[in-house]
């Protein structure tokens, strides 16, 4: 058993870790190919944060987003690898803020295939995030229930 779960592990983190590869190889001074599919996503939330801050509110700087996203991944990934709940946790973040933002199937009209395509890749997304959860639940109940086992009591005669 311990090897399946290893072997599933490293299957799924390799999705993480070889996309946070590719996005640090690229990265360079303007944030690389990530930055520039990133800027105009990124462009309706920094328009929200002044309307509501105003002009002294928080900046997103598109290659600090790209930066941390390759934080995220990576490290999150290989803590995931090696059984760590903090790696899963890192990991659920990281989907949890870029999914909504990247794969945004709710501005296209329904039917077209920019629509189909990027809801596809969202379900992708929501089915990572249900392992990891179902990844740090059972990690939990192991470890609970490892708790509660108690050494049986010698008889004496």
């Amino acid at each position: 058993m311990g090897f399946f779960s290893f072997m599933g592990r490293a299957l799924f983190a390799s999705i993480f870790i070889l996309s946070a590869f590719e996005m640090f190889m690229e990265f360079g001074d303007d944030g690389g190919p990530a930055a520039k599919e990133w800027a105009p996503k990124l462009a309706p939330v920094q328009k929200f944060l002044t309307s509501k801050f105003g002009e002294g509110g928080p900046n997103i700087d598109v290659r600090h987003f790209v930066a941390a996203s390759i934080a995220l991944k990576g490290l999150g990934a290989l803590l995931f690898l090696l059984g760590s709940t903090m790696g899963a946790y890192l990991l659920m973040y990281h989907l949890l803020y870029t999914t909504p933002l990247f794969y945004d199937f709710y501005n296209y009209e329904y039917g077209g295939p920019e629509f189909f395509s990027l809801l596809q890749e969202f379900l992708q997304c929501v089915a990572f995030f249900g392992a990891l959860l179902f990844f740090v639940g059972m990690k939990n109940s192991i470890s609970r229930k490892q708790l509660k086992k108690k050494t049986p009591k010698p008889k004496t005669a």
